[in-house]
């Protein structure tokens, strides 16, 4: 399979509860699935998505 991946960094003042619905809404609409998350100390994430790559074109993330 080929995936395509999009990294996103959370800043620290986005709790945990907001942060999954975000990802969620990226899941739903755009065919984004969770490859990886880090936390860092600061309290920053850094997020990789990652989808299937199609012939069609897919939308892409909305920040």
């Amino acid at each position: 399979m080929d995936y395509e991946y999009a990294p996103l960094r959370l800043p620290p003042n986005v709790d945990r509860v907001t942060a999954a619905v975000q990802l969620a809404i990226q899941a739903e609409y755009s065919g984004w699935e969770l490859a990886r998350v880090r936390l860092y100390r600061d309290g920053t994430r850094q997020v990789m998505l990652r989808r299937r790559r199609v012939a069609q074109p897919q939308p892409g993330l909305s920040y």
